[in-house]
């Protein structure tokens, strides 16, 4: 099955699915772990990855979303925290406003039933109704590595409902 939606900034290309990627593509990508569960309204996402390191604070993660993401997907990074969530449906409507395309969280979200109505993708490991504290702590724009895959700020994460798998550079997406 094809994914929902297709990004608005890249209206001109079709649809891709991550098994036919990897079937193009082999091991110049590297695949993620399934361990991330599809929150967003787009099930179907890609985009310049863009990184976060941060525990619990999600103070940098609204920055991130307050800035330009056309093209781009944060992955934050922490450290698979099932204390608290890292965003909900605000911080989700925010991004989508700000035109990114996703986010990859290495924890939790909140909010899920209206995080899904938001054109946006989200894939994080689990819900928690529990907050951030605000710490004004985090790191931007570092290699992060979790799910068995090393991602680096500047490369390209591509995402749909069979999972994740990273390119060094942006890939040719042909029609499905």
């Amino acid at each position: 099955m094809a994914c929902p939606t297709v990004p608005t900034w890249a209206i001109s290309l079709s649809l891709f699915k991550t098994t036919d990627l990897y079937d193009d593509y082999l091991e110049d990508l590297q695949v993620a772990a399934p361990i991330f569960r599809d929150f967003g309204g787009r099930r179907c996402f890609y985009g310049q990855i863009v990184t976060l390191k941060a525990l619990e604070d999600n103070t940098y993660l609204k920055a991130a979303f307050e800035s330009d993401g056309k093209g781009k997907v944060l992955v934050v990074d922490s450290a698979a925290s099932l204390r608290c969530a890292m965003m909900g449906d605000v911080m989700a409507a925010l991004g989508a406003a700000n035109g990114w395309q996703g986010v990859i969280i290495n924890g939790c979200i909140r909010d899920c039933a209206d995080v899904g109505k938001v054109n946006i993708g989200v894939k994080a490991l689990a819900t928690i109704p529990r907050k951030t504290t605000k710490r004004n702590q985090g790191v931007m724009d570092i290699p992060l590595r979790f799910a068995d895959v090393l991602f680096n700020p500047g490369e390209y994460v591509y995402a749909d409902e069979d999972g994740i798998v990273l390119a060094k550079n942006e890939l040719a997406l042909e029609p499905i």
